[in-house]
């Protein structure tokens, strides 16, 4: 009798800012750096797809190779949105350079949808704190891509003349941070 696979599983785990997106530190001997096994103790899970060090928010992983493709692959298109506090106050003439597209070094964006938005409810704090200047105001934005190049949310707002402050990812397709704080996971309802 042939012994039956273990159901995939998949999980959403909100990354901390200053962790890498990887189980394991390949960096310099000698510095430890925070990756997801501080957080994670799960055999047989992978991420589906990158977030930044510097960058916070939902990541998906899973041990479901198709599942880990569709999410990755640009081919699929699946919508990632992003809570992006940026310098300056973007106009309108920025935003809609955003949703048409902003010609980057290696090649132009897909259009994006974006819009001017207060500051997400019940934030956590980032530590450390993102530098305040009295002299520069800032906003947030939220930022639908469906593509996920290199850097590439905060490559746009600065090709906008918005640097980008701090990044946040909040959903990935269906699924969202709700009810999850920096450095949990939670198995999530396949889609």
């Amino acid at each position: 009798m042939p012994m039956s696979r273990p159901a995939p599983r998949t999980i959403l785990f909100n990354k901390p800012f200053d962790t890498l997106s990887q189980f394991t530190d390949r960096g310099t001997e000698g510095t430890k750096r925070q990756t997801l096994s501080d957080f994670i103790d799960l055999p047989g899970v992978y991420p589906a797809g990158r977030l930044d060090r510097d960058s916070e928010g939902l990541m998906v992983l899973t041990s479901d190779g198709k599942l880990q493709a569709r999410i990755s692959s640009p081919r699929f298109r699946k919508p990632k949105t992003y809570w992006v506090q940026v310098e300056g106050l973007p106009d309108d003439a920025a935003l809609a350079a955003l949703r048409g597209g902003v010609a980057l070094k290696d090649g132009p964006t897909r259009p994006a949808k974006v819009r001017r938005i207060d500051e997400p409810p019940g934030l956590w704090p980032r530590t450390p704190p993102v530098r305040f200047r009295k002299s520069v105001p800032d906003c947030w934005i939220e930022l639908i891509i469906s593509e996920g190049r290199n850097r590439q949310v905060r490559r746009m707002t600065a090709a906008v003349g918005h640097p980008t402050l701090r990044l946040i990812r909040y959903a990935i397709g269906d699924w969202t941070l709700d009810g999850l704080d920096p450095g949990m996971w939670r198995d999530a309802d396949t889609p």
